[in-house]
This record gives C-alpha cells, sequence and structure tokens, in this order.
C-alpha cells in the first residue's frame, strides 16, 4: 500500500512540472485578476491608454442580458474574466499576462464577445493575439467588430438582445511544441465604438496547458496538485503508524 501511495505521490508531481512555467488564475478560479495586468484607456478610432485598468471583472456564472439570456458567462469552474463591459463612453480595456519558459506542447483556452449594432463605422471590437516574445512572432491572432465578425467565429454570428450580437463559447487549441522554452504573451482587448455611443466586451476561461472542461471540474492548479500530493503522504504515514 505505502509503495502505491508514494508512487501515486511521485506522479501528482510530474504531472505539476511542466505546469508551473504555465499561466497564472488562467480559469480565474483565484476569484480576481491575480497574475494578470489590466489596461484601458479611451477609444476614438485610435487607442489612447491612459493607465486606466479599464472596465474589465471577473466574473460566476449566469446567462449574459445582453445576448437574451443565452450565452453563459463563465465556461467552466466558478469564474471567467468579462473584458470591458456593456456600457458606452469611448473605452477600451485590455488584459495580458506574460509567461517565460512556456514547457507544454499545447495551449488551449475558451473565448466568446458580445457587441452592440453601432450602425457606423468604427464600431466596438475584439482581438486576442498570442506572441511568441522570443521571435516576435504572433501564434495566434482573432480581431473582428459587429461587422466582420459572423466570418471569424465558429457558429456564426447569434442573435442577442435587441441591438446586440454575440458568438458561442470558441475552443481554440494550439500546438505549442516547436515554442517549448519561449517567453508568450496573451493579450486581450476589447472596445466601444469610435463615436462614443455603443459598447462592447468579450470574455476569456480556462488558459492553460489542458482542455477546458466545460461547466466545471477545473483543472488544479500546481499547489493544489502539492498538497494532494502531502496528502497521500500524510495517509501514508497515519496507514504505518497504525501498522
Amino acid at each position: 500500500m505505502k509503495k502505491i501511495l508514494f508512487l501515486l505521490v511521485a506522479l501528482a508531481m510530474l504531472s505539476t512540472t511542466s505546469a508551473f512555467a504555465g499561466f497564472v488564475n488562467g480559469g480565474f478560479e483565484d476569484g480576481n485578476f491575480n497574475g494578470w495586468t489590466q489596461g484601458g484607456g479611451r477609444y476614438t478610432g485610435s487607442y489612447s491608454y491612459t493607465g486606466d485598468p479599464g472596465k474589465s471583472a471577473v466574473v460566476g456564472p449566469g446567462l449574459d442580458p445582453y445576448t437574451a439570456n443565452n450565452l453563459n458567462m463563465v465556461y467552466g469552474g466558478k469564474y471567467s474574466a468579462r473584458i470591458n463591459n456593456y456600457d458606452s463612453g469611448y473605452h477600451f480595456s485590455t488584459i495580458t499576462q506574460t509567461v517565460t519558459n512556456w514547457q507544454d506542447n499545447d495551449i488551449y483556452f475558451a473565448w466568446a464577445s458580445v457587441l452592440q449594432n453601432p450602425g457606423h463605422p468604427s464600431a466596438g471590437h475584439f482581438s486576442l493575439t498570442l506572441t511568441d516574445v522570443t521571435t516576435s512572432t504572433a501564434l495566434y491572432t482573432k480581431a473582428f467588430d459587429y461587422f466582420t465578425a459572423p466570418g471569424e467565429v465558429v457558429g456564426g454570428w447569434l442573435d442577442g438582445a435587441s441591438g446586440w450580437k454575440y458568438c458561442d463559447w470558441q475552443i481554440v487549441q494550439l500546438d505549442t511544441s516547436k515554442v517549448v522554452g519561449h517567453d508568450l504573451e496573451l493579450t486581450l482587448l476589447a472596445s466601444d465604438c469610435g463615436y462614443g455611443g455603443h459598447g462592447g466586451y468579450a470574455y476569456l476561461d480556462g488558459f492553460g496547458a489542458y482542455v477546458p472542461p466545460q461547466g466545471g471540474g477545473e483543472i488544479p492548479e500546481p499547489a493544489t496538485m502539492v498538497l494532494f500530493g502531502l496528502g497521500l503522504l500524510g495517509l501514508a504515514g497515519v496507514n504505518r503508524k497504525r501498522k
């Protein structure tokens, strides 16, 4: 029994080795933006960064009213990040995280976007970019506004509440086996329209080296796995003492 327990502990510790070099709080299960850098400013056709942390928030499960209560605001686990928000006023918001010495062969994440029909150019918009900082290469980029979105999302551009449209959760898998050891940076931006009268925002969830489980069952963080391993060691000690 003791050998089995120690083997389980060793496997748990080995399974977390690469995760320590991964994105921090990628599923926002800390309930906050720990590990992420927030930014924002004013958008009037061009971006003026003001140092404002933006209109973003970490949100819990529930149906987004601007999607006519069709989109769950959380893909998996207890929380997701909402970047920017529904109100207007020329603002845009960003979240960014850089990870050094990436050690996994794949990256997975889920995102969704909700934009208001402006009825004019310079619409509210969304962009997500994963960059290999080491080589200054974009590994993944997605950018669109209210009018160009239909051809950019799986499942199409869906009708929400009056004047709003949205896309369902988009699941992305990226092969990163060729950039192991490199530094990677993720940036997500969501913005109002350039005339200040219409809103736009996006959600991000489950960013990391594992497939984000829908509806719950968030992949344990490395620290959780270590505590699990220590718990098994404790059980082994108790069992030995009883014998």
